[in-house]
């Protein structure tokens, strides 16, 4: 393996306690962990309009945004335009997962690292600069023009590297996301996080034979790859 592409959403940044954490602050009227995933449940319905053709391609900042806009509307919640944009931007901020910045500089010394997001450029770009998550390439959906899981995603990584796919490795915390790029002959990695969809979601956390490792965390993986 020469690289390996990191799902962000989840597999390295905690988005649930990070958007839980902002709509406390800002006091809005309503539960903040159903917030949180209320907004996060509309993005696969979003991204598949985009897929579909439905919707040309749109950023995923913009389909936040689409998706934000219906929640305050259904909250009844007035927010001016400053202050949508502000919040919709949390999606820039959010914290990185407490192994992910040392445990990605150590897989780094021997692997070149990228996203392999579907979240925008500027986006992955600031929430790195402010997480100081040491990247060697931010790649995106955006570059691609598709979202994952099309195979011009995984397969793009593969194509700008100049490398075959059995060279790459997907590392995710999501099993459909690690099977859309095993099915293109990538290498996969699943990732354990438990606490994704927040305290109360059970997730499948079983290993699995079809994937190449399975990690507790970004430091377990690293272990297993003798960084």
């Amino acid at each position: 393996m020469k690289v390996l592409a990191f799902d962000v959403f989840g597999t390295v940044v905690d988005w649930y306690g990070s958007i839980v954490r902002e709509v406390t602050q800002l006091g809005l009227p309503v539960d903040p962990a159903q917030f949180a995933l209320d907004w996060r449940a509309g993005y696969q319905p979003a991204m598949a309009r985009v897929r579909s053709g439905e919707l040309g391609w749109t950023r995923i900042d913009d389909l936040h945004r689409m998706i934000l806009n219906e929640l305050l509307a259904k909250h009844t919640i007035d927010m001016d335009e400053p202050a949508r944009r502000a919040l919709n931007l949390v999606w820039h901020r959010l914290a990185p997962w407490p192994d992910a910045v040392e445990g990605l500089t150590r897989l780094k010394a021997r692997f070149t690292i990228t996203t392999l997001s579907n979240g925008n450029i500027s986006l992955l770009t600031e929430m790195a600069k402010r997480a100081g998550l040491p990247w060697d390439c931010i790649l995106s959906a955006e570059v691609f023009r598709h979202y994952k899981p099309d195979p011009e995603t995984y397969l793009g990584v593969c194509t700008l590297f100049e490398i075959d796919p059995q060279d790459m490795m997907l590392v995710a915390a999501h099993k459909d996301d690690l099977d859309a790029a095993r099915a293109l002959g990538c290498r996969t990695a699943f990732v354990e996080r438990p606490h994704e969809f927040g305290p109360h979601k059970h997730l499948d956390l079983r290993r699995e034979s079809r994937f190449d490792f399975h990690a507790r965390d970004f430091q377990d993986l690293a272990d297993q790859l003798s960084c």
